[in-house]
Parts: C-alpha cells; sequence; structure tokens
C-alpha cells in the first residue's frame, strides 16, 4: 500500500481545494465541488469564492442565494454553511442530528424539561407554514404557546425537529452578525422535498473527492457524523487505499488526482473555519499541531489564516479598512513580498473605494 507523505497529502488538498491556482468556473459549481462553504459569519463565504475563484463578485454569491440556488443554513457539524440546494436536500438528511439526544444535554434539559418534541415540533410547523419568521419573532410566537420557555431555546430545539432555511437576507454581503436572522420551513423555502432518508454513501464519496485521501475519523470529523466505518467498507471495493505518515489507512476515490509534493502553491488568504483547514480529524496536512493548539487559545479556531508554502503561517484581520497580518513565523523576504500581494489584492475586495493599508507585524 503505498504511502503519502504529509506533504503529498497537503498538495493534495490545496489542489482538490482550487487554492493551487485560481480557476474560472462558476460560483456555484465550485460550491458544489466543495459540498458546504462555511458561512458562521456572513462574508467569510465571499472571501471563501474569491480566493479561489478569478474575477469573483460580491454579487454572484448574492444573486445564488437570493434565486434560492444556494441555501444558508445549519448542516454539517451544526454549524451554518451553504450548500447548493440540491445538495442541501440530500446532506441535511444525511447529517442530521438525533434530536432526542440532542434534548437530553444540559443545555437544553436545564430550560427545556418535560417539553413535548411532537407538540414543538407541530405548533412550529403551522407557525411557519408557508412564511419567513424571524427567530427572534418566531421565538415569542412558540413562548406563547409554551409559557415560561426560553424563547431562543425553544426555536434552536425546533431546528433540531425541522430542518430551518435562513432568508437571503442573512446571507448578504456585509450582513449586521447580531441581526435576527428570518428562517422558513426548507421544503417551502425550495418548493421541493428533501430526500427521505441519509445518504451516506453519497456524503463519503462527495467528501473524498473534494479533502481525500482521508481516514474514517476524518469523514466523521468534517460531518460530524459517526458510524461511518460500514459505509465505508461497502465502498472499498471501489475506493483506492493508501497509508499515511502514521500508518493509518486512507481512502480515495479512484479518479481523483494525487499531487506532486514540489507542487508550486501560492500564498492563499483563507476566510475563518474555511473547511481547508477543518475537515480532518488530523489537521496536519494544513496546519501544524502547534498551530492549532495557538488558535485553539483565541477562539476555537474561528480566526482568518494565511498559506505559506502551503500550510498555515499566521493570522490575519481586517483592521478598520487595513488588513492587518500577523506572523506566527519567520518570513522571509520574498514570502513577506507575496503575502503583501495577495493582500492587497484583497483588500479591495472587501473594503472597496477604501484607503486601507497592508500591515504585517513583525514577530
Amino acid at each position: 500500500m503505498r504511502e503519502l507523505s504529509l506533504r503529498t497529502l497537503n498538495r493534495t488538498l490545496l489542489l482538490r481545494q482550487r487554492l493551487t491556482e485560481r480557476v474560472s468556473m462558476p460560483a456555484a459549481d465550485l460550491i458544489r465541488q466543495l459540498i458546504a462553504v462555511q458561512g458562521q459569519d456572513a462574508n467569510w463565504p465571499y472571501i471563501g469564492l474569491w480566493t479561489r475563484l478569478t474575477d469573483f463578485r460580491n454579487e454572484q454569491l448574492s444573486e445564488l442565494i437570493e434565486q434560492r440556488s444556494v441555501v444558508r443554513a445549519t448542516m454539517i457539524r451544526r454549524t451554518v454553511h451553504l450548500a447548493h440546494a440540491d445538495d442541501y436536500r440530500w446532506l441535511y438528511p444525511t447529517v442530521r442530528p438525533d434530536s432526542a439526544a440532542a434534548f437530553n444535554t444540559a443545555w437544553f434539559r436545564d430550560d427545556l424539561a418535560g417539553l413535548d418534541a411532537a407538540e414543538l415540533a407541530t405548533a412550529g410547523k403551522e407557525l411557519l407554514s408557508g412564511r419567513t419568521l424571524p427567530r427572534r419573532e418566531l421565538g415569542r410566537a412558540l413562548a406563547d404557546r409554551f409559557p415560561h420557555r426560553d424563547t431562543a431555546k425553544l426555536v434552536h430545539a425546533l431546528g433540531h425537529l425541522h430542518p430551518l432555511v435562513h432568508d437571503s437576507a442573512a446571507g448578504a454581503w456585509g450582513a449586521w452578525r447580531g441581526r435576527s436572522v428570518a428562517v422558513s420551513l426548507a421544503e417551502d423555502w425550495l418548493a421541493a422535498p428533501l430526500s427521505p432518508g441519509p445518504q451516506a454513501e453519497t456524503m463519503v464519496l462527495r467528501y473524498l473527492a473534494a479533502f481525500g485521501p482521508a481516514t474514517v475519523a476524518d469523514i466523521q470529523a468534517w460531518s460530524g457524523t459517526t458510524r461511518l466505518a460500514p459505509v465505508v467498507e461497502r465502498l472499498r471495493p471501489d475506493l483506492r487505499t493508501y497509508r499515511d505518515d502514521s500508518g493509518r489507512e486512507l481512502f480515495d476515490v479512484p479518479d481523483a488526482p494525487i499531487a506532486d509534493p514540489d507542487l508550486p502553491v501560492p500564498v492563499r488568504f483563507l476566510p475563518a473555519f474555511d473547511n481547508a483547514l477543518l475537515a480532518h480529524k488530523d489537521r496536519r496536512r494544513a496546519i501544524s499541531d502547534e498551530d492549532r493548539a495557538r488558535i485553539a487559545k483565541i477562539a476555537s479556531g474561528g480566526v482568518p489564516m494565511y498559506l505559506v508554502d502551503g500550510f498555515v503561517h499566521g493570522r490575519w484581520d481586517l483592521d478598520g479598512e487595513d488588513i492587518r497580518v500577523t506572523p506566527w513565523h519567520p518570513l522571509s523576504r520574498a514570502d513577506e513580498k507575496a503575502v503583501r500581494a495577495e493582500a492587497e489584492q484583497l483588500l479591495p475586495a472587501i473594503t472597496p473605494n477604501s484607503e486601507g493599508r497592508v500591515i504585517i507585524e513583525s514577530r
């Protein structure tokens, strides 16, 4: 069984994530290739597409969301992502959490003890059927039916019982983080039914095409699901297998490229929570354990980072109208020039018509 070096895995990930060079393709097609694009903050998906596409403009994604071709909703790992509408219809039922298990957590149990989940599901469907409601308004309406309950937790609990899609405004560029997001029942929003059951094999194959070669643990870490080993075993006859530098078995789809470990790669600026950095349990193919521990202390990984020679090298932030780059490792003169050049390209994309600067802090 062929062993793949860490550098080979790094280059392969970047190649499949369209981070070795920008590509010219419709934004909707790229989102489908990536399966789901992290969208905790409304602006992050725009930066994730900008760093992968040539001539990307923010209105391209805004239009897809407004047209409902792309859906913003809670999906993998119970976090907000964007996905193509066709993919959301099978992906959500595949990663949907066990509502009974969720309601048994301390966060729900303390405030929603004794709540009848079936009654909540029925009430939520009645309130949302054919309508889009701000979550705060929905929470108040649910509280009228279930008094003395935390309104935010009622809405959150409803999201475990019905797939809820965010309104278009929630995914618009520059959307205010603290605004009350409006939600709809997914099948109403899409005017189409969701898959009647999970499609785990589809998910595994799509994941491997976008993030492989990978272990079963990697797939589970990305998706937020468990018990995928039997699924992978069923698919094994049609998969390629490798080993990593620790001897772990890696699985891959047969027609996906394996990159040359010496493939040159450019500096890339990534948004916070980009799945290129979060899609594996062992994330060393993109970020060292040392730097992973560093960001865990900052914000559980929720900081935008940049790559030098394919690996995380530091963080960047928008400081007013300036981009502030904070290296975690020494920058050569050539690398500093490349980091500055990429940041200067990003600056007008996120702060148009401004006089912002690129500031690279010294270590």
